[in-house]
């Protein structure tokens, strides 16, 4: 479950419908459960290790970070609309798009120099 967990989540970072967030915390969550190798390679794994860390620990994330998830998502989502020419999907992606914005605004800032300690 992990494992696949994991794989929707980094599909996620290319499909602004997929969520990344919680498809990485639900493998972390599975992983620490029955794989300690597994859990300490994904909490260190240098792409997702540090926002994973962060958020489980901190329940924040850098603004770079932020500031990035939120032009990526907006950008993929109106790539999506303007090809998709459909006004109750484009809605749907606009309401989504919204939510999970508002989520990520919402969450705590951590100071751009922050590094885990791990």
């Amino acid at each position: 479950m992990g494992t696949i967990s994991l794989i929707l989540g980094t599909v996620g970072i290319f499909i602004p419908i997929l969520p990344t967030t919680p498809f990485l915390l639900l493998a972390s969550y599975c992983y620490i459960r029955s794989s300690k190798k597994l859990y300490n390679w994904l909490i260190n794994h240098k792409v997702f290790g540090k926002y994973i860390y962060n958020y489980l620990v901190h329940k924040s994330v850098k603004k770079s970070a932020k500031i990035t998830a939120l032009t990526l998502l907006w950008l993929s989502l109106g790539v999506t609309i303007y090809l998709m020419k459909n006004f109750y999907i484009s809605l749907i992606l606009i309401l989504i798009g919204t939510a999970v914005s508002i989520h990520i605004i919402s969450l705590k800032t951590l100071p751009a120099d922050f590094e885990k300690t791990s």
